[in-house]
């Protein structure tokens, strides 16, 4: 039974995370918001909510490993997993000036983490320093973007619909959220796995799953903006609110095996961040090599992996 909820949690994941961004997109669309604005912030909040709802759920059971190794592993996953696979379907396009500014914002939020790392804690005092960060970054983009605007010949579902499409997609992913960190705790008792290591495989990958499908339908789309405005914007989120808000209602205690992999995540930042403003376009190429690199992180995540 255990094995079956697993699923089934993931795939309330995938299908809540996906009515949430269908609903949330049409919304903000509605509203007018311009297409990068929407992935840097609708999209990226709301392909984030799994990770917000697992993280919190985690910490409230004591489960640290799984709350911190969530968001850092799926922050890796959605640079090596997510964008990999989106540039392998169609080679994804850096437009814009305002990849300067979310860079570095990007990059802001793993100094973050990294400076909490040596504390050993996130702590409601970095937890608020966060939540405060995020909220300045949201205003600034709104500023700077709000001069472009969705197609207004597009046709788009009544707002009633969107909006009770997008409610009902969070209610799917907290659902999903439980029956997967429930689970994965168990199966980390009974393979002796560490839950450090549950969160940073299972876990940050089935809360992927919605940024995979937001990202893979925007490359489809030929929205390329939105796609790594995706995958900025979602990791943004979880540095920032997912910790920040899971650590205003309890401290995080970071697990002392947890530095290799923040290590990893800002390597990967970086990289990306990189081939973004050097070269403008992640090509299939890249897709394949970030995806090859991603295999070889499970790989190790497996050698270690027995570390209860």
């Amino acid at each position: 039974m255990t094995y079956l909820f697993l699923a089934l949690g993931l795939f309330l994941l995938f299908i809540g995370g996906d009515w949430l961004v269908s609903g949330s997109v049409a919304v903000a669309k509605r509203m007018k918001v311009s297409p990068l604005l929407i992935g840097l912030t609708l999209v990226g909040f709301g392909t984030s909510t799994p990770e917000l709802t697992t993280s919190l759920l985690a910490t409230y059971k004591g489960s640290n490993g799984i709350a911190i190794g969530n968001v850092v592993g799926s922050n890796i996953a959605n640079i090596l997993l997510i964008l990999g696979v989106t540039a392998l379907i169609l080679p994804v396009k850096v437009k814009g000036k305002s990849i300067r500014r979310d860079s570095a914002f990007l990059i802001f939020s793993c100094l973050l983490l990294l400076t909490s790392l040596i504390f050993g804690s996130i702590g409601r005092i970095m937890g608020l320093i966060m939540v405060v960060s995020l909220i300045f970054y949201i205003v600034y983009c709104y500023r700077t973007e709000r001069e472009e605007v969705a197609d207004e010949n597009e046709k788009l579902p009544p707002l009633w619909r969107s909006i009770t499409l997008t409610f009902v997609g969070i209610g799917l992913t907290m659902l999903g959220a439980k029956f997967l960190v429930d689970n994965s705790v168990i199966l980390a008792r009974t393979w002796g796995i560490s839950e450090s290591v549950i969160g940073l495989t299972i876990v940050a990958v089935g809360t992927s799953l919605p940024e995979l499908a937001a990202s893979v339908m925007s490359a489809i789309r030929k929205h390329s903006d939105v796609a790594l405005g995706n995958v900025i914007g979602s990791n943004i989120y979880n540095a920032l609110f997912i910790l920040g808000v899971t650590a205003l209602c309890m401290p995080i205690q970071i697990p002392s095996g947890m530095w290799i992999d923040m290590l990893i995540m800002t390597a990967v930042t970086a990289l990306m961040i990189a081939i973004a403003l050097g070269y403008k376009k992640f090509t299939r190429t890249t897709g394949v090599v970030f995806l090859i690199s991603y295999a070889v992180y499970i790989i190790y995540l497996a050698q270690i992996g027995q570390v209860s």
